[in-house]
């Protein structure tokens, strides 16, 4: 299923694929092995206006919406990297979406404009060692102190970890609970704050690190909203995360999809192509119906998110089905490769060690099925 709507749509398509083909695919098995996108890759999709798609044009977004999004997303998965688009979100999608939904202005003067033209890359500090679905029990305090906040702390998981200019950081500001909870940016080269990069088993160009918060202090004025009141935020920006992991999962599973059912035709076994053989004929068949499915169901969150209608539970289901399709259809397709998809440089099998990290990211699986409980009164 295409997503496309209009002839704007079509034009930022085809020069999004150019960019792509010219700039990352070329290098994707580099990056992966480097463990982080350079930043160049980030002021040139600045320069061509897609850096901050979604961003107000007031301080230098696109002002576009989701659905812009989207394409700048199956644009992106089609380079066959998921850490570069991890990367490239936790920047403009999660990071600098938060500040500018609840900063002040001089706030998104500072941070906002400086991301959407790619002068500085952000990263969102939310998961702590001992909290990371569970939001309302993060544990890293800023106390204030005169016109400074001195933050104690530390987080883990955090994309962009160690690229970043600014954190966007959850701290606890008041009691225990979400009640408590503020978010404050903060800058990378604070007195007191140290980074160090984590070794994952996929997501490779996408540095993911842990952030210590020793003593850090940090102007008062980047506070970002009221204090006590970033539960919220927090989750407001859940559901355009959720929907990024949604449509990446259907990128990646229907490129993995193409790249199966070539190798189905090519690759011979006992006489004849892998897809002369029924039970594969089937077992591809099965997986084309479940990316066609998660695309719907997906698209449709969309349109009722772009639309501001009440869409929490919709987007749940989008990412819960697409999510865990994503890991069903790596299995599949990678299996048909046999022992090539063990490889590092085989792009199925890439993908299927990266598949884990898209059930879990922005809330896991179990979240999903709480929230669309709660949310169609299947809680007694």
């Amino acid at each position: 299923m295409e997503l496309r709507h209009s002839e704007e749509h079509e034009a930022v398509s085809r020069t999004l694929r150019d960019f792509v083909d010219r700039e990352i695919k070329p290098n994707t098995l580099q990056w992966e092995r480097e463990g982080e996108v350079p930043r160049q890759i980030f002021t040139k999709l600045a320069d061509l206006g897609f850096l901050g798609i979604r961003l107000s044009p007031e301080y230098g977004g696109g002002g576009q919406d989701f659905w812009f999004t989207a394409i700048l997303l199956q644009e992106l998965m089609r380079a066959g990297s998921i850490g570069v688009v991890v990367a490239i979100m936790a920047h403009a999608e999660f990071a600098t979406k938060v500040i500018e939904r609840g900063g002040s202005h001089e706030l998104k003067t500072k941070y906002v404009q400086a991301a959407a033209e790619g002068k500085l890359i952000g990263a969102l500090g939310v998961s702590e060692p001992e909290a990371g679905t569970d939001v309302a029990g993060l544990q890293t305090r800023a106390v204030r102190d005169g016109d400074e906040y001195v933050i104690n702390g530390s987080k883990l998981y955090i994309s962009n970890g160690t690229i970043a200019d600014y954190i966007t950081t959850a701290v606890r500001t008041g009691d225990a609970g979400h009640r408590g909870i503020s978010i404050i940016v903060v800058p990378a080269d604070t007195k007191g704050l140290t980074r160090s990069r984590l070794q994952k088993i996929g997501t490779h160009s996408s540095d993911t690190a842990e952030i210590f918060f020793d003593d850090c202090r940090v102007p008062a004025e980047n506070l970002v909203g009221e204090e006590n009141k970033g539960f919220r935020l927090i989750m407001e920006g859940f559901e355009g995360e959720r929907l990024v992991l949604s449509v990446m999962a259907c990128s990646q599973a229907r490129l993995m999809f193409e790249q199966a059912r070539q190798w189905g035709h090519d690759r011979k076994a006992f006489g004849q192509s892998i897809l002369g053989f029924q039970v594969w004929q089937h077992r591809l068949a099965d997986v084309l119906t479940q990316i066609e499915a998660a695309e719907t169901l997906t698209y449709r969150a969309i349109d009722e998110y772009v639309k501001g209608e009440p869409a929490n539970s919709i987007i749940s289901m989008a990412k819960l089905f697409a999510t865990e399709m994503a890991l069903d259809t790596a299995r599949e397709c990678a299996q048909i490769q046999g022992g090539l998809s063990h490889m590092e440089e085989c792009l199925i099998g890439r993908l299927y060690r990266d598949s884990l990290a898209l059930t879990i990211g922005a809330g896991t699986s179990e979240t999903m099925r709480n929230i669309i409980a709660q949310s169609n009164e299947l809680v007694a």
